[in-house]
């Protein structure tokens, strides 16, 4: 999954900074809010997101002052990005990522998952 986000990441960045406003990981999140809801309902959603940010504040400190609104989007991005260094805000989001990912495929299937996916970046 690491992998797979890495590559979406670099697809939805393609040479911008990490400090960009809004952060990619916000971006990514925004794009899939559509569509999952769809399968897993706003509140599963909401708890999928809530969960792989749980995971990922788990090795990246500074997503610990990210949290989930009630309708899907990140607080608390921006602020988090100012206190670190490009290295960290690109692992971090990797992680978040990649975590969001890997949920998705344990709920819905990695088929599925995919699916999703290249319907939201079809050149992906």
């Amino acid at each position: 999954m690491r992998e797979f986000a890495e590559r979406l990441i670099a697809h939805e960045t393609r040479g911008n900074s990490p400090k960009t406003k809004p952060p990619v990981a916000c971006v990514v999140c925004d794009k899939l809010r559509p569509n999952l809801p769809t399968l897993m309902g706003k509140a599963g959603f909401l708890a999928l997101l809530s969960r792989a940010l749980a995971l990922a504040n788990a090795e990246v400190a500074w997503l610990r002052a990210v949290h989930v609104n009630a309708d899907g989007s990140l607080k608390g991005m921006d602020e988090g990005i100012l206190q670190v260094d490009a290295e960290e805000i690109d692992e971090g989001i990797v992680v978040l990522v990649s975590q969001l990912l890997g949920l998705m495929a344990a709920f819905i299937g990695e088929i599925l998952m995919e699916r999703l996916v290249r319907e939201v970046w079809p050149k992906l």
